[in-house]
């Protein structure tokens, strides 16, 4: 029986050892003090581990090579995951934007799911064990040898190391200098749903308000819309973040003078949002302007819509111009703010970049360099936008590794 070692024990690395288990004995390496560990902060805790969509949708959220996925996505499906830990007892849900979480909301319960599959295929769990380089003779791996300068052999290797975002759970870029020294061409990473960094000085005055049910375009210096969602954010000292801004930070990268345009009230059109102003002005009539939009507006954003609409705060309502009213709504509906850049990629959900996809053969994970040696997960250059097809492309990559592990 082959011994296939398995770099890295998050969920492309688990995934996996639990498939190729079937096969062949399987040892897993980690060097944290348990698997799973990113797994244990995504999804704000609640982990969420796939999407509900029709699996042929997955390929519009999916911005970095999404056709080499189309064989592992296909092969292991978002249902074919559901059934994984439902098999294991995990009950799950299905959230707004199709997002599918554990019922329990608890990371742990994924990761349980993820370490009872390993425990009942047998597979030898090494923790707290830093691979510090591949061990190759003849161009093949034919071990690795540990910080601690021991060596373990094996038959075949894959590396599911992950990439460099959230470096204090171990994602420090490791795989990607196996990969290097072994030959491959690494693309280079850079932060993939990542916050937003903003130049106006204000934004700090906006810092912890949330916002739901908003519209955010992100456009370039012709105007042109380079992205639109609509769903969560928030402000923070620095800029925005939250869903749909991580989402959109995809297409900030190597752009000049971006803006990003929230549309505070999308629901409406300009002509019926208006008219609420309208009906709120009658009600305030005999009020200031800067106490008439508290129906409207979250407290937080009031002076700064106020600022923006070039009308004086102690202006009477009865006063305010239908140009100046009109331009009110054009602000709440075009709250626009000039991108600074993004954050750094230690404070990235996921890395955009890794071990070029162009020498991985996509129907089997093995790399077309070194017979013996296969990718998983974000190692990989593939990244998605949030939803939970993060963590798929991480399941489904480790299965089809697992999977074919070893056929010639």
């Amino acid at each position: 029986m082959a011994t296939v070692i398995v770099i890295g024990g998050g969920p492309a690395g688990m995934m996996a050892a639990i498939t190729a288990a079937d096969k062949h004995k399987v040892i897993l390496i980690e060097k944290n003090e348990k698997l799973g560990k990113k797994l244990f902060i995504t999804g704000k805790g609640r982990c969420n581990i796939t999407n509900a969509k029709d699996i042929s949708e997955f390929f519009e959220y999916i911005p970095g090579n999404p056709h080499f996925l189309y064989s592992s996505l296909y092969t292991y499906t978002n249902e074919d995951t559901m059934n994984f830990f439902s098999s294991q007892g995990v009950k799950l849900k299905v959230e707004r934007g199709d997002r599918v979480f554990p019922e329990s909301d608890k990371s742990s319960d994924i990761i349980n799911a993820f370490t009872k599959a390993l425990s009942n295929k047998n597979v030898e769990v090494l923790l707290k064990s830093s691979v510090k380089k591949l061990v190759e003779k003849n161009n093949k791996i034919v071990g690795v040898q540990l910080d601690n300068e021991k060596i373990i052999n094996g038959d075949h290797f894959i590396i599911c190391t992950g990439g460099l975002s959230y470096p204090q759970t171990g994602s420090t870029g490791d795989g990607l200098v196996f990969a290097e020294n072994a030959g491959h061409h690494i693309v280079t990473p850079k932060p993939a749903l990542v916050p937003i960094e903003l130049k106006e000085e204000w934004i700090k005055e906006l810092q912890g308000l949330s916002l739901k049910n908003v519209e955010l375009t992100i456009k370039d210096y012709n105007n042109k819309a380079l992205y639109k969602e609509f769903g969560e954010m928030l402000f923070t000292h620095f800029g925005i973040s939250g869903p749909i801004v991580l989402s959109g930070s995809r297409v900030v990268k190597d752009r000049g003078n971006l803006t990003a345009s929230i549309n505070l009230k999308p629901a409406l059109t300009f002509e019926e949002l208006d008219k609420r102003i309208q009906s709120d002005f009658a009600k305030y009539i005999n009020k200031d302007f800067k106490n008439s939009l508290n129906d409207l507006l979250p407290q937080k954003m009031i002076p700064i819509v106020i600022k923006l609409s070039n009308i004086n705060e102690d202006k009477k309502v009865n006063l305010i111009t239908k140009e100046e009213r009109r331009n009110l709504v054009n602000v709440i509906q075009n709250f626009s703010l000039h991108i600074k850049g993004l954050r750094k990629i230690d404070e990235a959900i996921v890395t955009a970049g890794g071990v070029d996809v162009k020498e991985i053969d996509p129907s089997t994970m093995r790399s077309k360099l070194i017979d013996n040696l296969y990718f998983a997960g974000e190692v990989i250059d593939v990244d998605a936008y949030t939803g939970g097809y993060n963590i798929q492309i991480a399941i489904s990559t480790g299965y089809i590794a697992g999977t074919k592990v070893g056929e010639s």
